[in-house]
């Protein structure tokens, strides 16, 4: 690094407890912090992500734009999440519910053995933070994930877009509407898998692949259904075949005007990150850990390297929305689905306001 180039800060990691739908906290608190620390340049990047762990949470993290500027972060977060927890509490304890069963349920699943005592208490269930309580925590990039340093600065880039995206639609539009939120996943899962996968076969078979992985994952919790997705195929997938094949169709023409400007900006985005995700590969920065953890694999094809990227890239939009595994699990199985047997050749429809029937 140059002498002319300064050096950014350390990522600080705040995790907000709060027991309740994050909407608020990130379009009255999260969005106002970050836009007003990107004015005054004390921020070099940014994202969230929905947690479970210890309770539901947010976990912020924020970059500052150098070391110096750490501290004035740091000390205004604590202002605006304070302020915020005091002025619109969550209301709602986990441990009283439903909830809490369902944490621990997800805690037993990622945490059969080993590395779970320090989440857990005396009666062998997952210890719980304080509602509407924030901590400031070691920030832990998933390098073998995202493919190493490299590919975690690529991933982190990407998070500030698809976080922003995800705190503008909150502000914007009606999600908390079942249909709305599942429809405007639906699109933006197909955009970005469909920038990243344009092949029609090669893209239907990774959303099988998809699906069948978060089936996998949580065997016998009933989180992850597959008949009661079909029970609703007949009347979702005429309206959905039309939308994918007209996102298809703008994104391989380059077209993307076509779009709804938000999915216009997010295939733009798109188009990028999968631009420098090749770079990374044909350079030969990306190495990835094995599936079993036991190696480190250098990845150089990026025939190999984009579906490996895109999966943790799709979840994390998906987990930023609040979409719920069992719901991501399905719109992938509809989406593959309807690749395989909607017409190839169907008119586009204008793919804005699309909505989805959950089961």
């Amino acid at each position: 690094m140059s002498e002319l180039t300064p050096t950014r800060g350390a990522w600080q990691a705040v995790h907000i407890f709060y027991a309740a739908n994050p909407q608020p906290l990130l379009v009255r608190c999260v969005r106002p912090l970050i836009a007003s620390l990107e004015e005054d340049g004390l921020l070099a990047g940014h994202f969230f992500i929905n947690y479970w762990l210890e309770g539901p949470h947010v976990r912020l993290r924020l970059r500052p734009v150098t070391p110096a500027a750490e501290a004035e972060v740091r000390r205004r977060t604590e202002e605006a999440v304070a302020a915020f927890l005091r002025s619109r509490p969550a209301l709602y304890e986990v441990d009283s519910g439903f909830l809490n069963e369902f944490y621990n349920t997800l805690f037993d699943i990622e945490f059969p053995e080993g590395d779970r005592a320090a989440f857990m208490g005396a009666d062998g269930r997952m210890n719980l933070r304080p509602n509407n309580s924030f901590s400031w925590e070691p920030y832990e990039p998933e390098f073998g994930k995202y493919g190493g340093p490299a590919g975690v600065e690529l991933a982190e880039w990407h998070f500030a877009r698809s976080s922003d995206l995800v705190m503008d639609a909150l502000g914007s539009m009606n999600l908390h509407l079942r249909t709305v939120l599942l429809g405007t996943s639906a699109q933006l899962m197909m955009v970005m898998a469909g920038v990243f996968l344009p092949d029609r076969e090669e893209l239907g078979g990774y959303l099988d692949r998809y699906y069948e992985f978060w089936h996998r994952a949580f065997p016998g919790t009933g989180f992850i259904g597959s008949s009661e997705y079909d029970r609703t195929y007949e009347q979702t997938a005429p309206g959905l075949a039309r939308r994918f094949s007209g996102v298809r169709a703008a994104l391989g023409s380059g077209e993307t005007g076509r779009l709804p400007a938000f999915l216009a900006g997010w295939a733009e985005h798109c188009r990028e990150l999968r631009r420098r995700a090749e770079a990374l590969a044909v350079g030969g920065e990306l190495v990835f850990r094995s599936w079993d953890g036991t190696r480190d694999e250098r990845v150089t094809d990026p025939a190999v390297a984009l579906p490996l990227l895109l999966s943790p890239y799709m979840h994390m939009t998906n987990n930023r929305l609040h979409v719920t595994i069992r719901d991501e699990a399905y719109l992938a199985h509809l989406l593959g689905r309807v690749l395989r047997e909607g017409a190839p050749g169907d008119a586009a429809a204008d793919p804005a306001g699309a909505g989805v029937v959950g089961p």
